[in-house]
């Protein structure tokens, strides 16, 4: 890909299937639908074909295959889906993928289809808190996996982990830190996400195991610092990476870019319109065996809605909003950097990222 000449575009691939479902997960995944496999494909292979040639989509600068757990599909099944999505030359493909699916034979099928990055998701490294988060691998799985995604040829890649499990202290997260940077193949990306209480999980009915705000905001500056001082450079709240190891297709998120989403509960976006697919696989499936389009709901964005998204989500990043897009004002002191004519969230704005988000100026561009 040619930046300056390609206009990014995204493809993203939700894929629902999961082993077991984490008691935290809100997302539309599904321990139970394990025979729709091999139909789901073919329906996303299908919706992919008729995006094409009715909507026009462009060739994909990225490609996410997110869930769900992507590796639960057997490999050539998820390569089907890959074959059908028109991509750009060097385009960016990642493959989420569950530690104890790292097998060289699927990575290698992986790679030789154009797949160009995985996503490990590690969450901890130590035991009791990867009890408490309902993990199924442990710290031993995590070197393996980490090790297979390197031999298997993949340069940029990265692992997912989150803070905030029950039972962890603050010595819990800084040994998951770096125990992921010490990997004899260390992650060139690291996703730090806090634990979220999400409405209707089994978490949210079982208040002691909710993780405090406090607590959370230390161990953001704890990680913060760590990996910053070990040359992992911020892109976004919860994200860090090696230079030239930042995630294309979440960068393209970020800056409000377009892209369009397949199979189930998957949104898209284009020309000021959102949209998004029936949630489960089942529907998603008759839907589209039955020649209908699979579009559970849409939005038409106004104007000063998509001025305003554009610097929501380009405030979370490391580039900052335009300056004057942030009022001067005495609340924000500590919360904002100032330079060069952008505004750039401090640590501690980071931590607060919803409050400086309130006092954005919509009419000024991003």
């Amino acid at each position: 890909m040619t930046p300056d000449t390609t206009t990014p575009f995204g493809i993203y691939v939700h894929i629902p299937f999961c082993r077991a479902r984490c008691d935290y997960c809100a997302f539309a995944t599904y321990t139970d639908r394990d025979h729709l496999m091999e139909s789901y494909a073919a329906a996303c292979v299908t919706e992919l074909e008729r995006a094409v040639e009715s909507e026009g989509i462009p060739q994909a600068t990225s490609v996410f295959f997110g869930g769900g757990t992507p590796s639960r599909l057997a490999a050539d099944l998820l390569v089907s889906i890959l074959d059908a999505i028109p991509r750009a030359p060097g385009a960016e493909v990642t493959v989420e993928c569950n530690p104890e699916d790292a097998e060289a034979a699927r990575f290698a099928t992986y790679r030789a289809a154009g797949v160009t990055r995985i996503s490990l998701g590690v969450q901890s490294t130590v035991p009791h808190v990867l009890v408490g988060l309902g993990r199924r691998h442990g710290h031993d799985a995590a070197v393996a996996a980490a090790g297979t995604v390197a031999a298997a040829g993949f340069v940029t890649w990265g692992m997912d982990l989150i803070m905030g499990g029950a039972g962890e202290t603050d010595a819990d997260w800084e040994q998951s830190l770096r125990d992921v940077m010490g990997f004899a193949s260390a992650p060139p990306h690291i996703s730090a996400y806090a634990l979220t209480v999400e409405p209707g999980t089994p978490l949210a009915a079982q208040p002691d195991r909710h993780p405090d705000d406090d607590v959370q905001a230390h161990r953001y500056e704890m990680t913060e610092e760590i990996l910053s001082t070990a040359g992992y450079g911020w892109e976004e709240i919860s994200n860090w990476s090696l230079p030239g190891h930042e995630c294309r297709h979440n960068r393209l998120y970020w800056h409000q870019g377009e892209y369009r989403g397949i199979g189930s509960a998957a949104h898209s976006h284009r020309d000021g319109r959102r949209w998004w697919n029936v949630r489960t696989p089942d529907r998603f499936v008759k839907e589209i065996g039955q020649g209908r389009i699979a579009t559970a709901g849409d939005e038409v964005l106004s104007p000063e809605q998509v001025q305003f998204e554009a610097l929501a989500l380009r405030l979370r990043t490391r580039d900052g909003v335009p300056e004057a897009s942030l009022p001067d004002d005495p609340d924000l002191e500590g919360l904002v950097d100032r330079r060069d004519g952008r505004a750039v969230l401090t640590v501690r704005g980071r931590l607060l990222a919803n409050a400086v988000t309130t006092r954005l100026v919509p009419e000024v561009s991003a």
